[in-house]
């Protein structure tokens, strides 16, 4: 902040010799506008968040390499955490002041699972982003039961059907098959917990009031926890058989010639919150005026990622690829970031929807979001109660906080920074994504209104007031 201050003087007072009138305004109007002036309205300028080196953590290093953090009166250090536990808890203890977090943690965090402490978003950071990866040996099995095209490639989405017969052929030899996700509330656990239960295959339960909190009850498969940028060096060991993870991991696993992606999250559930910005209650009501700064540097970081129709997105990838934000090869990172996704290696295909970042008010908390993770911690047993219907739309109106966002859009409307159109219409606003925004691969359609309906409509998976056994 002082050396943008320094500069607007400066140049001033270079003025000044010559045109000492014109000088005297343009100081004024260099200190209404410089970063100094409005970072009097924050009441913590000096911020530290923390992030898991993943594409999606992009918003965070646009928001601050393309200065909308600075231009909110913010001066923001941007720091990688080792995995999502220690992020979670650095934010819950005050050293981190927010962070770069999985949809699920602000929720299980508040319900009590894992961890307890209250967290809120009022920020989505991305739509999509992850992929179902497979050894090369499992995919060679699996391949055996997809429906193939002309050229040989697999017809796309890829079900676990396919892959049943394979865990069954493991499990006759005495082989536990072993998949990895990120963290026990992530995206990439019920994606995957989802896509395997799909396909007829048990993913197990967990049962926490029973102090069991590994989610291998009665499962058909082992499925544990991978920090992200180990994943691809695991299933090379042979620790894994395959994993769920955002990008550039997946992709990374292409390029190395040790996996496969078999299915996106697209195509298991598309357009669904992905990640979230979040920070403690405490904090968010300590630092108010702060807090719809950050939001609102974040979401004009959203809309620069997917503006152009894309045309950012080369630029994007080469500040990431920056060994202090994800310090992934460029064009690993590219093979998702720009519109396309790669399977088996020369399988590239368009993938225009694989990371929004703001498409689709991507940055929107819907609480039906918040409704859809809190029914898959209902059904896998992590919530091991039966809740009414009420309770979740509470839980998610608490969580996913739509009026925060809503005071920093109407903000940068008022600032003209963008427009109205920009968002949804707030006076309409019911919290509830359109339905036919999202599709699942099983076909059964969601209704936050109705959680227990949907939880009770599952093959696999507990009941909305059934426990684990």
């Amino acid at each position: 902040m002082k050396q943008k201050f320094s500069r607007a003087v400066f140049s001033a007072r270079m003025a000044k010799a010559a045109f000492p009138a014109v000088a005297a305004i343009a100081l004024a109007c260099q200190f209404l506008s410089a970063p100094a002036f409005a970072a009097s309205k924050a009441e913590k300028p000096d911020l530290k968040f923390g992030f898991i080196k993943l594409t999606d953590m992009a918003p965070l290093a646009v928001a601050s390499d393309k200065g909308f953090f600075e231009q909110e009166g913010l001066n923001v250090t941007l720091e990688a955490q080792a995995n999502w536990k220690i992020l979670l808890d650095r934010v819950i203890s005050g050293e981190l002041d927010g962070a770069h977090m999985l949809s699920g943690q602000p929720l299980g965090a508040t319900v009590g699972f894992g961890t307890k402490a209250d967290v809120i978003t009022a920020f989505v950071m991305d739509l999509n982003g992850n992929a179902c990866t497979v050894s090369n040996d499992v995919w060679k099995l699996m391949k055996k039961n997809l429906k193939l095209d002309a050229a040989g490639k697999p017809v796309h989405p890829n079900k676990a059907d396919a892959l049943k017969p394979v865990i069954t052929s493991f499990r006759d030899k005495g082989t536990p098959f072993k998949m990895g996700m990120v963290f026990p509330v992530s995206t990439h656990n019920y994606e995957l917990r989802y896509w395997l239960a799909a396909g007829g295959i048990h993913p197990g339960y967990y049962a926490p009031d029973k102090g069991d909190i590994t989610g291998q009850i009665n499962a058909d498969v082992l499925i544990s926890v991978t920090p992200p940028p180990q994943m691809p060096a695991t299933l090379e060991s042979g620790t894994i058989h395959g994993y769920c993870v955002g990008e550039p991991w997946n992709q990374q696993a292409v390029f190395k010639g040790i996996g496969v992606p078999v299915v996106t999250d697209y195509d298991i559930r598309n357009n669904v919150s992905e990640k979230v910005f979040g920070v403690t209650q405490q904090w968010a009501d300590k630092n108010p005026k702060t807090h719809i700064a950050v939001i609102k540097a974040l979401i004009r970081a959203g809309k620069w990622l997917d503006d152009n129709n894309g045309g950012n997105r080369m630029d994007a990838v080469k500040i990431i690829a920056k060994s202090n934000y994800v310090g992934a090869d460029m064009a690993v990172l590219a093979n998702s970031m720009t519109g396309t996704f790669e399977y088996e290696k020369g399988d590239k295909r368009p993938a225009k929807d694989f990371n929004v970042f703001f498409r689709y008010n991507a940055t929107y908390p819907y609480a039906s979001d918040a409704v859809w993770y809190l029914t898959q911690m209902r059904r896998w047993g992590q919530i091991p109660d039966g809740k009414p219907d009420s309770w979740y739309m509470d839980i998610a109106k608490k969580v996913f906080r739509a009026d925060i966002y809503q005071q920093a859009a109407k903000e940068l409307i008022a600032e003209g920074k963008m427009k109205a159109a920009d968002f949804p219409d707030f006076a309409k606003e019911s919290g509830f994504r359109p339905a036919a925004h999202t599709k699942f691969i099983d076909g059964i359609p969601f209704d936050g209104r109705k959680p227990n309906a949907y939880i009770d409509s599952f093959k696999i998976g507990l009941k909305g007031s059934e426990k684990a056994k």
